[in-house]
């Protein structure tokens, strides 16, 4: 077989997988006790897991997640209160097919952002796209979006992903303007897609820090009914990282 015309045809039709298999097969001395339908089937084989390895990838860069976090590494060690039971059910993602919500609270350092990143970088691996944003930047960029008039292509493009991470939910009280945004992106995602909220804020003290009655009630109503949650607890896990551990990338905010 001539083999680099065939290599030639395989980039050509941007098969790079197979061509790393068939490339591969060349090297290998047994490789002729395959059948040609075994050999074509490891060529597949590869062509898928390429594609497949690429799209991962594609998935997490536009997710831009803070933490470099998965779910293998969740620290149940530390007494902060994290269920096992709980984040063992949340780990198979379930939770994104359904289109359930995760609230994640507790004081700074317990590990809210990090276990936020871990939970959306396993539903990325599950083929579902992802997003980490701040809710305090968010809310500043809006306003420049309506200005501007990509308004609606935001909130569009908000809608259709299907894990967004708001961190830092309630560092100040929301205005007028905030409340009406946040109700908006809510209403698109409510029941067709996740949201995860990391706060400080205990849930109960998120009606207070929203500020009207009326429009705190339509945005919890769409946020927390049936949402899973998971109530962090204890010190910062940054104070106590032995300075060793600091060579690798800790589980912290």
């Amino acid at each position: 077989m001539l083999l680099h015309p065939t290599l030639d045809k395989l980039n050509g039709l941007k098969l790079t997988g197979m061509i790393t298999a068939l490339t591969e097969q060349t090297h290998l001395p047994d490789i002729e006790q395959l059948s040609f339908e075994e050999r074509l089937g490891l060529l597949i084989d590869r062509e898928i897991t390429h594609r497949d390895d690429r799209r991962l990838k594609t998935r997490l860069r536009k997710a831009k997640l803070k933490q470099n976090a998965c779910t293998e590494d969740i620290d149940y060690r530390h007494p902060r209160g994290l269920d096992r039971g709980l984040m063992s059910n949340l780990i198979d993602c379930e939770w994104a097919k359904r289109h359930r919500n995760i609230l994640i609270t507790g004081p700074t350092g317990v590990g809210k952002t990090w276990i936020a990143c871990a939970l959306a970088h396993k539903a990325c691996r599950e083929g579902y796209s992802a997003l980490y944003l701040r809710l305090p930047r968010l809310l500043q960029e809006l306003p420049i979006a309506k200005g501007d008039g990509s308004f609606p292509r935001l909130l569009n493009t908000l809608a259709k992903i299907d894990v967004l991470i708001l961190d830092d939910w309630g560092l100040a009280k929301f205005t007028a303007e905030q409340r009406r945004d946040l109700l908006e992106i809510l209403e698109d995602r409510h029941d067709s897609r996740s949201t995860i909220v990391t706060s400080q804020l205990p849930i109960d003290k998120w009606h207070a820090i929203i500020g009207d009655p009326t429009l705190a009630d339509a945005i919890l109503d769409r946020l927390v009914h049936s949402a899973y949650k998971i109530n962090l607890r204890g010190e910062s896990m940054r104070k106590l990282q032995d300075p060793l551990a600091l060579q690798t990338p800790p589980e912290s905010e």
